[in-house]
């Protein structure tokens, strides 16, 4: 995978997680979605030591999030979609 395709798979996973953790909040004995956060958790480290691996440390700057004046995230594109990811 290149650079921008790890960052891209990483930046998923993240909003995945994320959004797993959010469910968990009002489901908190689903088992289905404790076993999707472990597995998607063990996906995230794998992709991160590929990253590290091939480019270096992986660190996420303010840089990698899009600037504007407030969050558009209804209108899309979706976070992993945006361009500022390239590179």
């Amino acid at each position: 995978m290149s650079k921008s395709e790890l960052k891209r798979k990483i930046f998923e996973l993240d909003f995945a997680i994320h959004e797993l953790v959010l469910f968990l909040n009002s489901h908190p004995t689903s088992k289905k979605a404790m076993q999707l956060l472990d597995e998607y958790r063990d996906k995230r480290r794998e992709c991160i030591a590929a990253y590290e691996e091939r480019f270096g440390e992986y660190i996420v700057h303010a840089d990698d999030t899009p600037a504007s004046a407030c969050w558009k995230w209804l209108e899309g594109p979706w976070p992993w979609e945006n361009n500022f990811m390239e590179g």
